[in-house]
């Protein structure tokens, strides 16, 4: 197995670390940001796996929670989490009913294109993002769940990358808690490092993809611990940017 197809192994063990350390701090502090945080960072964890177990393997199923949670949902759920941070307002949870439905009905997209792949296509040989529009239906014959990844990809990337930059730089614009700063311009630049890897997958090269993947675990992983460090004492809150704690 080539160094490139052991990245998703590497991508795996970060997120579950991650995905641990995020839903134990919504277990404590019953925030619902962590909760959707640990959600979609287990969707990035799933993916992976998946990519690493279809490098050995075929199986459908693997490919059918590879392509919902891996391209379709987790980076929808992921800002999401980011928005009940950054938004204490009622018509977040409004947003949240239309992410869990169409969530929902990308699954049903999903399962129906799940039931006509074309199997013989696949090769252990080529990672999956190189070759899954080979394996996956034409959106005229049953593929219409292509049709959804965008919608979950634009709204996690401007939520994600968004909070993150604007909370770093209200910190930054009111001197105070530098490794807050610090830590989420971390956090959007590893969200824009797996987005700039999907657009090239869906523009035809998926090659980057296992690394960017690992890059944005990695970096996110620091970002969100760097920026969780406790505030000193001496350091007065900032009421216009939540710090996630």
């Amino acid at each position: 197995m080539s160094f490139t197809l052991l990245l998703p192994f590497l991508s795996t063990a970060v997120m579950l670390i991650f995905t641990v350390w995020v839903l134990q701090r919504y277990v404590v502090r019953r925030k619902l940001h962590f909760l959707f945080w640990g959600l979609g960072l287990a969707m990035f964890g799933f993916g992976s796996f998946a990519e690493a177990y279809l490098a050995i393997a075929w199986n459908k199923w693997v490919f059918f929670g590879w392509y919902l949670f891996g391209a379709a949902l987790t980076a929808g759920w992921i800002g999401h989490g980011t928005v009940y941070l950054l938004f204490r307002k009622k018509w977040v949870h409004g947003v949240t009913a239309v992410l869990l439905i169409g969530s929902l009905f990308t699954a049903v997209l999903m399962f129906r294109a799940t039931q006509l792949l074309d199997e013989s296509a696949f090769s252990t040989a080529v990672p999956i993002s190189e070759q899954y529009r080979d394996i996956m239906p034409a959106i005229s014959d049953g593929g219409a769940v292509r049709l959804t990844t965008p919608f979950f990809n634009i709204y996690g990337l401007l939520t994600l990358v968004g909070g993150a930059l604007w909370s770093a730089y209200l910190f930054w614009r009111k001197r105070v808690l530098p490794n807050r700063v610090i830590g989420n311009v971390l956090i959007a630049v590893g969200a824009l490092s797996i987005g700039l890897a999907s657009t090239l997958t869906r523009l035809g090269d998926g090659s980057y993809l296992f690394l960017g993947e690992l890059i944005s675990a990695v970096l996110m992983f620091i970002g969100f611990r760097y920026a969780a460090k406790p505030q000193p004492a001496a350091a007065k809150p900032v009421p216009a940017a939540q710090t996630g704690d």
